[in-house]
């Protein structure tokens, strides 16, 4: 049987860069605008390709007034500049066309996660494909409980999103936590490595669901301490993993953890799913 081909699945549509914003040194955040309706899943990725440089999957981040679905139209992604299609990224214009393809991938929970407690953390990078959670919950306030947002970053300088973490903490039931590993003289806020937060924050095992993506050491760590010293069940414990993916749709075979496919079996995993990979005692 002859393969079928979708233009935005197989085949990169064309979508125009209509905003860009330098985050921190190496990080900048472009704003897209594609033809006709494109709704996500918070956690899902697309596949950004330059013709002649490449093509590089980054996951999707709300753009300014999205709800976490795309239903404003626009959708954004926040990249950190580490190779050669990163770089060329970060030279293009507002107004400049690149290719697309997607949404892809399993995203985060969140319609299962209704009537639950959130927590949600994050390292350096990975505040960007948590952020549709937050803007997803915080559309649907009143169908969620608690939110605790625990973030860290290397240096304060990598913070990002700074507009957005000051709205977050002035939502409703909303608490955000930051801590940096090394503070200057003008950091205000936790020292020390992101899952030193979890000393200072309260949960219910029983009503709370985790969500954590950022370098793998830390998501294994998070896991083993909501696991074994906080009581969580490990199927509510949910974890995004980053992989070299090359096509999205579990062709190539490049993004394979186990017998599972980051681009297509995730990039959002259970932790029973992938607790042996990670090395979290107990599986």
């Amino acid at each position: 049987m002859a393969e079928t081909f979708a233009e935005g699945l197989d085949l990169p549509r064309p979508v125009r860069i209509v905003a860009r914003r330098r985050e921190s040194e190496d990080v900048f955040s472009i704003v897209l605008e594609p033809e006709g309706p494109f709704r996500y899943v918070p956690g899902q990725f697309n596949m950004l390709a330059l013709p002649g440089v490449g093509e590089v999957a980054i996951s999707i981040a709300p753009a300014p007034g999205d709800d976490g679905t795309g239903a404003c139209g626009r959708i954004q992604h926040t990249i950190r500049i580490v190779g050669r299609v990163t770089r060329a990224l970060a030279a293009l214009p507002a107004g400049a066309v690149i290719g697309l393809r997607g949404p892809f991938g399993r995203g985060w929970p969140v319609a299962e996660a209704r009537g639950r407690d959130l927590v949600l953390v994050s390292g350096g990078l990975g505040l960007a494909p948590l952020s549709p959670v937050m803007e997803y919950v915080l559309a649907r306030r009143g169908d969620y409980g608690r939110v605790t947002l625990l973030h860290g970053i290397r240096r304060p300088g990598e913070l990002f999103f700074r507009d957005r973490i000051d709205r977050w903490r002035a939502a409703p039931g909303t608490e955000v936590l930051l801590a940096t590993d090394h503070a200057d003289a003008h950091w205000q806020e936790h020292v020390g490595v992101v899952t030193t937060l979890f000393d200072v924050v309260e949960l219910d095992p029983q009503r709370t669901v985790a969500m954590t993506c950022g370098p793998e050491p830390m998501m294994r760590f998070t896991a083993i301490h909501l696991l074994h010293k906080r009581g969580m069940a490990p199927e509510r414990i949910f974890l995004s993993e980053e992989r070299n993916m090359q096509c999205g749709v579990g062709r190539c075979g490049h993004c394979q953890i186990g017998p599972r496919f980051v681009c297509t079996d995730g990039p959002v995993f259970a932790l029973p799913e992938l607790g042996r990979y990670l090395k979290v005692e107990g599986f």
